[in-house]
């Protein structure tokens, strides 16, 4: 095996970015033309004055007669004054041919030109018109009804300004001013693409121990987002040469992107491909960050190369620290704003000392203001991002934030927008069907699944309007029931079939009940499970059944049912505890052992809202008890009291 090469220098986040900086022009690339139907997004490459006048001409904003108002004066639905009718009526876009005298009027149109000699337009239903004559209802003032030449917009005037990006509302100016094209910075262009020999393009068939390229598809959409043009060359098989020739046809362009190969391990590739560069070539390699340690960082030619941390949370974190903001510079965009809210940590947090981390978090508002939740899925996720609302920064020199301490979060976004219903607890998949209902009714929703603990804590503490728990308590073995406070209310749930789930013809348990399955688990050697996490319902339920003894695997502690089942499934465990909806989806072999309640914890101060009002109406639907039937699960009306069996593995 060769030698694993080291980070060159691990540096902090900021002297990283001095680096990286300071060999980089941070200004537009260029600008260009584009029809005004193709400006959609892009940025000001130029100031914009006004060539015309908008209106171009006086103009009535009514259906009505243009008078002269000294003419109206004393007018009332009385006593009208009388008015001769000019014979035309002006329509838009007819040039007037007659002035208006005094004890005149003329028939105009919304948007009509005014007539020479008006001052005034009387709106249509204030008058009577018969017999070449007006009769005026109402007194008019000058200038009323009348939007006068260069009012909205001088001629000469600058009304977009350079660096500005085009919305809907710009390119309605520019169109108002007559302009089809319009001089715009150039989009840079971004080369992207992933390593390694386990990445597979999503779409292609997926082998045992590939995944699929999550990162190209992030960091493509995020160099849109920012003004850039991605261009994609997809996945790179763990070579050098073909890793170089890559790198080669993505320095044709404004920056090089790519994922993986960025650590120390012996088959990173990509940064001795990099090392090859100068002008200066790498400038960083190793950034005292967590997530997104191994970012390597170099400049060759002006250019800006990044190799980014192969797991996605640290690409994308690392991604928008240090390329975001060079690429918003490239396309013209103005510097990002970052927003801020201040919030509470409602657990405990430990982090690393000598790193600055970044901890996502999702935002729930309480009675006392904000909670951050820590969403801890790890940098390997690829649904963290997506679900967070932002992030908190632990500096370098912090091993632990306490529960209940204030911090500062980092919006991911621009602004909080609430969802109307929250729900903290353990994930289920008849939960998934009840929420996906609720926001096709226009709820919005935020979803974090803890497990039921976490859930029930959150709900005591006024932090979710829903927890869903399994929670049996041990020493009477109901669930759920015997948890509540009294400031909480108990929606029944479902009844979900637990038990020993094992791969089919597996002889240590085929056939079994489940008495002789565990005693067979914790006596044959070589026989290994998968655990659950401590705080989940499962897990007091595994407890309670072994006992004291402490099989092969026992520590392994996953956070899901799912989690359980692929690992029976892919051999890495041979038994475990999960439901029984679960085990089907992944064909493996079941043994019930006890059906537990999925029931649902409301705060009282909480469940009159409309929102939770919704959920329970939905929940106690007919349409979803024969949806949750379908999925497997138990409907009753009232939570059971089920008699809980400890089996013996004497």
């Amino acid at each position: 095996m060769k030698p694993q090469s080291q980070f060159l220098d691990v540096v902090t986040r900021d002297e990283a970015e001095r680096r990286f900086r300071e060999h980089l022009n941070l200004a537009p690339l260029g600008r260009e033309t584009v029809p005004l139907h193709a400006a959609l997004g892009r940025v000001l490459a130029e100031d914009v004055a006004a060539p015309i006048d908008v209106p171009g001409f006086d103009r009535s904003n009514v259906d009505g007669f243009a008078v002269q108002a000294a003419d109206t004066w004393g007018a009332m639905e009385e006593q009208a004054r009388s008015l001769a009718l000019v014979g035309e009526t002006l329509a838009p876009g007819i040039v007037p041919r007659r002035e208006v005298a005094h004890g005149q009027a003329t028939a105009i149109a919304t948007g009509g030109m005014l007539p020479r000699g008006a001052d005034a337009v009387v709106m249509v239903e204030h008058t009577d018109a018969e017999d070449g004559q007006v009769q005026i209802r109402r007194a008019a003032i000058e200038g009323e009804n009348v939007s006068y030449a260069g009012t909205d917009i001088a001629r000469g005037e600058t009304v977009l300004r350079a660096g500005q990006p085009l919305s809907s509302r710009e390119i309605g100016v520019l169109a108002a001013l007559g302009l089809a094209e319009v001089g715009v910075y150039r989009k840079p262009r971004v080369a992207i693409f992933s390593t390694g020999n386990e990445i597979v393009a999503p779409g292609a068939p997926l082998p045992t121990g590939a995944v699929y390229d999550s990162n190209a598809a992030i960091i493509g959409a995020a160099v849109e987002e920012l003004g850039g043009l991605p261009v994609r060359l997809g996945v790179i098989p763990d070579d050098e040469a073909l890793l170089s020739a890559a790198l080669a046809r993505g320095l044709e362009c404004d920056a090089v992107v790519f994922s993986g190969g960025t650590s120390k391990g012996e088959g990173d590739l990509s940064y001795r491909v990099l090392a090859a560069l100068g002008d200066p070539g790498i400038v960083a390699h190793g950034v005292a960050l967590k997530p997104g340690k191994p970012v390597c960082l170099a400049v060759t030619g002006g250019k800006p190369v990044v190799i980014l941390p192969g797991f996605p949370t640290s690409a994308v974190f690392t991604f928008h620290e240090f390329l975001a903001p060079v690429i918003r510079a490239f396309a013209g965009q103005p510097p990002e704003r970052r927003e801020h809210i201040a919030a509470t940590l409602p657990m405990r947090v430990n982090s690393e000392r000598g790193r600055t981390e970044y901890l996502l978090v999702g935002l729930v508002p309480t009675e006392q203001g904000v909670a951050a939740y820590p969403m801890g899925k790890g940098s390997g996720s690829v649904t963290t991002f997506s679900s967070a609302d932002g992030f908190i920064t632990i500096g370098q020199h912090t091993e632990i934030v306490d529960a209940g301490a204030p911090v500062q979060v980092q919006l991911l976004g621009q602004g909080l927008d609430p969802a109307d219903l929250i729900f903290i607890g353990s994930h289920c998949v008849g939960l998934d069907w009840l929420t996906g209902e609720l926001m096709r009714q226009g709820i919005r929703i935020k979803a974090m699944n803890v497990g039921s603990t976490g859930g029930l804590m959150a709900a005591r503490r006024g932090e979710c309007d829903v927890a869903g728990i399994h929670l049996m308590d041990p020493a009477t073995g109901v669930y759920n029931l015997p948890l509540l406070t009294p400031g909480l209310d108990l929606i029944p749930g479902y009844g979900r079939m637990q038990g020993i789930v094992y791969r089919p013809g597996d002889a240590r348990f085929e056939g079994l009940d489940a008495a002789a399955a565990i005693a067979a688990a914790t006596t044959q050697p070589g026989c290994t499970m998968v655990n659950r996490n401590a705080g989940s319902g499962t897990r007091i339920l595994i407890d309670r059944l072994l006992g004291s003894a402490k099989p092969p695997g026992y520590g392994v502690q996953t956070k899901s049912h799912n989690a359980v089942a692929v690992a029976v499934a892919q051999e890495r465990a041979d038994w475990g505890l999960a439901i029984d909806t679960v085990a089907r989806q992944y064909g493996l072999g079941f043994i019930p052992v006890q059906e537990e309640r999925y029931d649902f914890v409301v705060p009282k101060a909480r469940r009159d809202r409309a929102p939770v009002q919704a959920f329970v109406a939905l929940l106690q639907s007919a349409a979803a008890r024969e949806a949750l039937r379908g999925l497997g699960f138990a409907l009753t009306t009232q939570p059971p009291l089920p008699e809980t069996r400890c089996i013996s593995t004497s």
